[in-house]
């Protein structure tokens, strides 16, 4: 089995910066994509940033420049580093990982449980 366990949510002020990870661990081979979605209150689940194995970036709109996402293949983990967070962002995180397991054929999607942030004004 896959696990992704996401850290770093919380209360912030408007104007903060947080930094998210999420470490993935198990039967892995290899990561090919991992990326954050985030899901506020009434509203569908959205990418937020992603990031291939190679280093390759893709941010939504609304977080150009202020979030970056990053990640460290040797620990299997990926970060978004979060800055001027404004009260819009507010929602729970989740983490995304494309995964190759040992022994199986394919590539198979996994989600972390979420992390709740919640920016004050």
């Amino acid at each position: 089995q896959v696990q992704l366990v996401e850290s770093g949510g919380g209360l912030v002020q408007a104007g903060g910066s947080p930094r998210l990870s999420c470490a993935a661990s198990g039967s892995i081979f290899s990561i090919n994509a991992m990326g954050w979605y985030r899901q506020a209150p009434g509203k569908q689940r959205e990418l937020v940033a992603a990031i291939t194995s190679g280093g390759s970036t893709n941010y939504a709109d609304s977080v150009k420049g202020r979030f970056t996402i990053s990640r460290d293949n040797a620990k299997n983990t990926v970060y978004l580093q979060m800055n001027s967070l404004k009260p819009e962002d507010t929602a729970v995180y989740y983490c995304n990982a494309e995964v190759r397991r040992k022994w199986y054929p394919g590539q198979y999607d996994y989600w972390g449980q979420g992390t709740q942030v919640t920016v004050s004004s």
